[in-house]
């Protein structure tokens, strides 16, 4: 299904998953408590919108085959 909605939440969806893969490799490098304590926080922080994202996706797909489906 080509929905410029989800099209872009997908591309979201891609972002934050960039956003914590960069994330992990700077938490692997750092030795400092503080510093490690800040980056768990912004993992978390994304994993929400991540989530966010995901529940949206899924309410928009499902919206959107109720009106392919009333259509016919």
């Amino acid at each position: 299904m080509d929905d410029p909605y989800l099209n872009e939440l997908r591309d979201d969806f891609e972002g934050y998953s960039n956003q914590l893969k960069k994330l992990k490799k700077k938490l692997l490098k750092t030795k400092s408590p503080e510093s490690q304590a800040k980056i768990i926080k912004q993992i978390d922080s994304i994993a929400n919108k991540m989530e966010s994202n995901q529940k949206q996706s899924v309410k928009v797909t499902k919206s959107r085959i109720k009106e392919l489906k009333s259509k016919k």
